[in-house]
């Protein structure tokens, strides 16, 4: 006499106007893999802590609600029927993918998380601060530690795991081996000078002028210096006064504002300051040095759950205008003829 299976009534399915049959529960599909991985419902019992008519009663709820026969048990050991192969890899999956969901809210749910965050000098003043701050009110905040300096070094410590990712601008392609870039917004370099400069006087203004002035520049390897170099060359700048090279966003600030350097600079560094009137940016078409700013990972890494928390919210802080917003605006108020 052959095994009794379940009654299966031909026709019924567990899907109606796109919804998942509310009667097929998680215990059904643990169930199913257990049985399935174990061919036994002996040994798949005891792997689950439930006693043999439990489990034996778990398949058969599951195949009536389903009206299909997952299991051939017209032999000695289960095996898996044609629509059993089917669905168990859906089901494999459903529940791989549960558990990594719990392991992340663990992981979430962690107080010693911490997130490395790379930051280069055109975010370090204005996109990274914005989305630190919201990121302070989220349920996901945890320590952060920023690190800031040159494309360069920053990207070497993004290849070799110490930063989680980076945020500036896209890296030279030599440096972008096994490394991802998501672009956020784009930005043009700027010349920036403190308010009541001469150089925003005079007119007409010729760019040449700026060689009478000291500069402050990006150093070599910094990712803007080709595109200074190209647009100074290619409006005529020659032999520049007093050349000072640097990175850092403070020291670059302090010189300009106290003397009448120019700051040749990306300009989410000092689009608040000229927001402000602080600083100024004298009056030359800088678009043909427009650049990518975004977000660079490691390629086929996945980011920590508080990292992707954070992540999401530079991504916001960028869609919603990011450091640039306020600059524009005043920016375009100044130019609109309502304003002259």
């Amino acid at each position: 006499m052959k095994p009794r299976g379940p009654r299966i009534t031909r026709g019924v399915y567990p899907v109606a106007s796109g919804f998942l049959d509310p009667r097929i529960k998680l215990r059904h599909i643990s169930c199913f893999v257990e049985v399935a991985r174990q061919h036994s419902v002996v040994r798949a019992a005891g792997a689950l802590g439930m006693t043999q008519p439990g489990v034996s009663k778990t398949l058969k709820e599951l195949e009536e609600t389903l009206g299909i026969a997952l299991f051939d048990r017209s032999r000695r050991s289960l095996s898996l029927t044609g629509f059993g192969e089917i669905f168990l890899t859906h089901a494999g999956l459903s529940v791989a993918a549960l558990r990594q969901g719990v392991e992340a809210l663990n992981q979430a749910r962690s107080s010693g998380a911490t997130i490395a965050m790379g930051a280069l000098p055109t975010v370090s003043s204005s996109l990274a601060p914005q989305a630190i701050e919201r990121f302070g009110a989220s349920p996901m905040f945890c320590r952060i530690r920023v690190v800031t300096g040159p494309s360069t070094y920053l990207l070497a410590q993004l290849h070799v795991g110490d930063v989680d990712f980076v945020v500036g601008r896209l890296g030279n392609a030599d440096g972008m081996a096994g490394l991802s870039f998501e672009h956020l917004y784009s930005e043009c370099i700027v010349l920036a000078v403190r308010a009541g400069h001469p150089l925003l006087h005079a007119h007409p203004f010729d760019l040449r002028q700026v060689e009478r002035y000291p500069i402050l520049m990006p150093p070599p390897g910094a990712i803007i210096r080709p595109s200074v170099q190209r647009f100074l060359l290619s409006h005529g700048v020659g032999k520049l006064r007093d050349e000072v090279e640097t990175v850092s966003n403070s020291l670059g600030r302090a010189i300009v504002m106290a003397s009448d350097a120019v700051w040749i600079i990306s300009e989410g560094v000092v689009a608040g300051d000229i927001a402000e009137g602080r600083l100024a940016a004298l009056p030359v078409d800088t678009r043909e040095t427009l650049g990518p700013i975004g977000i660079t990972t490691r390629t086929g890494m996945a980011l920590s759950p508080h990292a992707e928390a954070l992540v999401r919210i530079i991504r916001s802080v960028a869609a919603e205008g990011g450091p640039l917003a306020e600059f524009e605006h005043r920016r375009s108020k100044r130019q609109s003829p309502t304003s002259l």
